[in-house]
């Protein structure tokens, strides 16, 4: 916009912040009475024009404002409406910022019969004839007019390999965690070729959710090539097991209690005295009663006579 040099004293300045009026009636007459709210100021654009801003009550359209710019071509002449919009304040909801559409396109819109060109200074892409670190693009540089015309760039691999590493088959996914091994230990992981070799695979097990879809190296399931199961029991054994069917078992008792027992049984309370007396066994009573009167005074004489003569 081209800024008219003048030199106004501040006349034409205040004529036209003067012209709220006009301003508003113009934006009523375009937005319908009862859409337009509170004049909130003014914007000045040149010399000869202002803009004047009033809240708009239009449904849907909060924190908006209509913009009225008015002007005039000398201080003589009258103020003009020049046009009436409907701009957004600085708590309006607005649309996001344009992208263009090329950029707006995400994995899974491409649908059947779809086309998406390439743009030609794609960054992801480099001819075949640049010098890259990547062995596959060197080997594809000997087929020039032959082979690809282009390959991937360092930084569209270096994309790839961030997009994979973060994505459901990378290593910090809920599967890897719980999985018994890893991808680069399985038999049916498929090295990929160039630079991306040493991360990244193809994974070849029918069983895995990860089938014909690549993998990181550190990724893993419980399809696992080498994974065991233990078929010991669950239940803790103990190391040394007696079996009761081959071994006798007989009952024991406490022999302190049995010794107790008869001790009690060979003394008793005399009821007279109150003193304990000397209970003879059963045995001891045998043996005095089995004695006659003849055979313990024949014991009592072959005694005397082995004391008198000790050579007999």
């Amino acid at each position: 916009m081209t800024l008219l040099l003048t030199h106004d004293d501040g006349t034409i300045r205040r004529k036209l912040l003067d012209a709220v009026e006009p301003a508003r009636e113009a934006a009523v007459e375009d937005a319908g009475d009862g859409n337009v709210g509170e004049y909130v100021g003014a914007v000045a654009e040149d010399a000869f024009a202002v803009t004047h801003l009033f809240d708009s009550t239009l449904p849907g359209y909060r924190g908006w404002r209509w913009s009225v710019t008015v002007a005039t071509a000398d201080e003589e002449a009258p103020v003009t409406i020049s046009e009436v919009v409907l701009t957004p304040g600085p708590d309006a909801i607005v649309a996001p910022r344009w992208v263009p559409w090329a950029r707006r396109v995400r994995p899974g819109d491409l649908g059947v019969g779809d086309i998406f060109p390439t743009q030609p200074d794609d960054p992801r892409l480099s001819p075949t004839y640049a010098t890259l670190d990547d062995p596959e693009a060197e080997e594809v540089m000997r087929e020039i007019g032959l082979g690809r015309v282009r390959v991937m760039s360092r930084l569209g691999r270096q994309e790839a390999a961030t997009r994979w590493h973060r994505g459901e088959f990378g290593p910090r996914s809920d599967m890897a965690r719980s999985a018994p091994a890893t991808c680069g230990t399985c038999g049916f992981y498929l090295q990929l070729a160039g630079s991306l070799r040493a991360a990244f695979g193809v994974c070849g097990n029918e069983i895995s959710p990860a089938d014909g879809h690549v993998v990181h190296a550190e990724f893993g399931c419980g399809a696992h090539s080498e994974v065991e199961i233990e078929t010991s029991s669950s239940v803790p054994v103990a190391e040394l097991v007696y079996d009761d069917s081959l071994l006798d078992v007989e009952p024991t008792t406490d022999p302190a209690s049995d010794t107790e027992a008869e001790a009690n049984s060979e003394t008793t309370e005399s009821p007279t005295t109150g003193t304990e007396e000397s209970v003879p066994s059963e045995e001891s009573a045998e043996t005095a009663t089995s004695e006659t009167p003849d055979e313990t005074t024949e014991s009592a004489t072959k005694r005397t006579d082995t004391e008198s003569n000790p050579n007999a």
